[in-house]
C-alpha cells in the first residue's frame, strides 16, 4: 500500500473498489477486499487516516479524539475475533482498564464504580439499593438475553430455525420498539439506580427517553466484562490496520478530498467513479462511502440523484449530538488526586432526561461549569504514553450544534470572536473538571479545545455529530441506512449503517465488502489460530509487563528526564 499525501495521477488508473473515508469501517472493507484479491483505492481527505480513530500530538503527547475504551476483547469475544479475523490481532496490544472500575459514576455527591464482571456488577447494585434486588436481577437479565438474541439473529439458518425465530428471540422482540427509560422504569423505581443504570448512554449521546432499549442493552453488555484501550491510541489501530492493508496490495491516498461521485445513466443510476476537488477523475467497479449518510447523499451523490423516497428519509434524519473536547497536558500527580485507568461519567444529581434537555440548550455559556462531562487520563490507560512527569486528559461534553451556527461560514482562520467563544468555553470545561481534579488549572501544561467545527474541518461530519445519525428508534435497526443503496454499485459502511463505536464501524466495515465479495461477514471474519492479541493490564506495576514494552516506558520517561537536565543546565 502506497499511502502519499498528495493526489498524484490517478486518471489513468481504474479500480475495482474506491473506498471514501479511511475510518474504522472503511480501513475494515480496505482489509477484506485487498486480501479477496481487490484492487483497492482508499482516499481521506485528513492529511492522516483514521477519521475519529486517528492520533495526533501536541507538544509531544498524544491525544485520540474517538477511541476511549472498547469491550468483548477476551478469548472468543466479538471485539477479539473480529482483529483476528482481520489479521491485526499480533500488531495489537491492549490494556485492560481497571476491572474493579472501568467506569466510574460521578452523579452530583453519589460514586459507583462499574466492574468488569456482570456478576459483580450485579452485587454491588444490590447492596447499595436492597430494595430493589428484584428489579436489578430482572433488568440485567434482560439486558443479557436481549443482547445475545440480537448477537444471534444471522446465525438462525435453514428453514426450522427460521421457523421459531420469534421464539428464539422473544426478549429481544418483545423489547425492541421501547425507550430504554421506558423498559427501566418497569423495573427500576429509584432514580439515583436510574441514573446509574443510564450513565453509558453517553456512547450513544442520547438521552433515556429517545434512545432505544435493545441499543443501551447490546452497549452494556459490550462492556460487560470491561473495557481495554490500545497501546499507542487508536492510531495504533489503524497503523495496523494500513499495515495489513499494504500487505495486500491496496492504496491509500491522504489529503485527497473526493469532491462527488460519478453517475451514470438516466433512470437506473449507476455509481462508475469519483471527482476529486482538484478534478481527477478515477474509477470503479465499486465504491464505498464511509462518510456519513448526509455527506454521501447531499453533497458527493447530489440529492438530484435520489429517489423521493430518499430524500424524504433524509429529510427526516436527525444526526447525534455533536461535542466539545478539552485536551489536556498536566503536570500532576493525578493518581494521587484519585485518577486510575478507569474513565468518569460526571452528571449533576438530577434526572438524566432533564439534564440533556438543559445541556442541548442554546446558550452553552449559561453556568460557571459544564456539569456534565466524560473523563479520560489516556497516560493511565496506556502507561507506555506517560513520561514520568506529564499526563493527558481528555474531557468531552455533549452540546447543540446550534451554538456554533454563527460560525458556520468560517474558514480554518477562525476569526477573533470565535477565538474568544472558544476561550471562555474552554475555562468552562477547565471549571467542570475541577469537581473531579480540585486545582488541576494550576497544574496545566497546554491545552486545546476541538469544538463541532473542529470535527467538521478534520472529520467531515454532518453538523459535527460524533455518532452519525441519531441511535433513536427512527433511525437503527430496521430503520437505518443500507449498506447496498438505491444506486447500483454504490455501497456505505461505518457508523450509520450497522453500530456505531470503534467495534461497531469495523464490522460494518466487513459486512459491506462481505456484500460486494458475495459472502458472509463471518467468512471474512474467519479467525486465524495464530492471531492473538496481547493484554496487559493497565493498573499493573510495569515489572509484570513483557521486557520490550518495559523497555519502551524506560525510555519514554529516560528521554523526559533528559529533557528537563538539559533545560535546567544539569549533566
Amino acid at each position: 500500500m502506497k499511502e502519499n499525501k498528495r493526489s498524484g495521477n490517478l486518471k489513468n488508473q481504474f479500480w475495482d473498489t474506491i473506498i471514501i473515508g479511511s475510518g474504522a469501517g472503511g480501513l475494515s472493507a480496505a482489509i477484506c477486499l485487498s486480501r479477496a484479491g481487490q484492487k483497492v483505492l482508499l482516499l481521506e481527505q485528513h492529511d492522516v487516516p483514521g477519521g475519529w480513530c486517528h492520533s495526533f500530538y501536541l507538544n509531544g503527547h498524544r491525544y485520540t479524539p474517538g477511541v476511549h475504551y472498547i469491550g468483548l476483547l477476551g478469548e472468543e469475544e466479538a471485539t477479539s475475533n473480529l482483529y483476528k479475523g482481520l489479521e491485526i490481532a499480533n500488531d495489537l496490544v491492549f490494556f485492560r482498564m481497571n476491572p474493579n472500575g472501568y467506569e466510574h459514576v460521578h452523579i452530583g455527591e453519589h460514586r459507583f464504580d462499574y466492574p468488569s464482571n456482570p456478576e459483580e456488577l450485579e452485587k454491588r447494585l444490590i447492596q447499595r439499593f436492597p430494595k430493589e434486588k428484584k428489579g436489578i436481577k430482572k433488568y440485567l437479565k434482560y439486558i443479557t438475553l436481549a443482547s445475545k438474541e440480537l448477537h444471534s439473529i444471522p446465525y438462525i439458518q435453514g428453514f426450522w430455525k427460521k421457523l421459531t425465530l420469534p421464539y428464539r428471540t422473544r426478549h429481544f422482540g418483545r423489547y425492541s420498539l421501547f425507550s430504554l427509560k421506558r423498559v427501566i422504569d418497569w423495573h427500576i423505581k429509584d432514580p439515583l439506580l436510574k441514573n446509574i443504570l443510564n450513565i453509558q448512554c453517553g456512547d450513544h449521546g442520547l438521552q433515556p427517553s429517545k434512545a432505544s432499549f435493545i441499543l443501551h442493552a447490546a452497549l452494556m453488555y459490550h462492556y460487560f466484562k470491561g473495557g481495554y484501550y490500545p497501546m499507542g491510541g487508536g492510531g495504533a489501530l489503524v497503523k495496523a490496520m494500513t499495515k495489513k492493508i499494504k500487505k495486500h496490495g491496496g492504496e491509500l491516498r491522504t489529503s485527497t478530498a473526493v469532491k462527488k461521485i460519478i453517475l451514470e445513466g438516466s433512470n437506473t443510476k449507476k455509481a462508475i467513479g469519483v471527482e476529486l476537488h482538484d478534478g481527477q477523475q478515477i474509477f470503479a467497479k465499486n465504491i464505498i462511502s464511509n462518510a456519513d449518510v448526509g455527506i454521501t447523499y447531499n453533497k458527493l451523490v447530489g440529492r438530484e440523484n435520489l429517489s423521493g423516497k430518499l430524500r424524504r428519509k433524509l429529510d427526516r434524519t436527525l444526526y447525534s449530538c455533536t461535542s466539545l473536547m478539552l485536551f489536556l497536558t498536566v503536570d500532576m500527580d493525578v493518581r494521587k488526586a484519585g485518577l486510575d485507568s478507569g474513565n468518569i461519567w460526571l452528571m449533576p444529581d438530577m434526572e438524566a432526561d432533564d439534564y440533556y434537555d438543559l445541556a442541548m440548550g442554546d446558550d452553552i455559556l449559561k453556568g460557571e461549569a459544564f456539569e456534565g462531562m466524560f473523563i479520560s487520563c489516556t497516560t493511565l490507560k496506556d502507561p507506555t504514553s506517560f513520561n514520568g512527569k506529564h499526563h493527558v486528559i481528555e474531557a468531552i461534553t455533549f452540546i447543540n450544534y446550534n451554538a456554533f451556527l454563527k460560525f458556520k461560514g468560517e474558514t480554518q482562520e477562525r476569526s477573533k470572536t470565535y477565538m474568544e467563544f472558544k476561550e471562555k468555553l474552554t475555562e468552562k470545561m477547565i471549571k467542570g473538571l475541577e469537581k473531579v481534579l480540585p486545582n488541576v488549572n494550576e497544574h496545566i501544561v497546554h491545552k486545546d479545545l476541538g469544538t463541532p467545527l473542529t470535527n467538521e474541518y478534520y472529520i467531515n461530519t454532518t453538523q459535527g455529530n460524533v455518532y452519525g445519525t441519531q441511535k433513536s428508534l427512527k433511525h437503527i435497526g430496521p430503520f437505518a441506512y443500507r449498506a447496498k443503496s438505491e444506486i447500483k454499485n454504490l455501497y456505505l459502511c461505518g457508523a450509520s449503517i450497522l453500530s456505531h463505536g470503534v467495534a461497531g464501524a469495523g464490522h460494518s466495515g466487513v459486512a459491506t465488502a462481505a456484500l460486494i465479495l458475495g459472502c458472509s461477514p463471518d467468512a471474512l471474519k474467519k479467525t486465524d489460530s495464530e492471531q492473538n492479541i496481547l493484554i496487559l493490564e493497565a493498573e499493573d506495576d510495569i515489572s509484570n509487563y513483557p521486557e520490550n514494552i518495559q523497555k519502551k516506558i524506560r525510555s519514554r520517561q529516560r528521554k523526559e528526564k533528559n529533557k528537563e537536565n538539559s533545560l535546567t543546565g544539569q549533566i
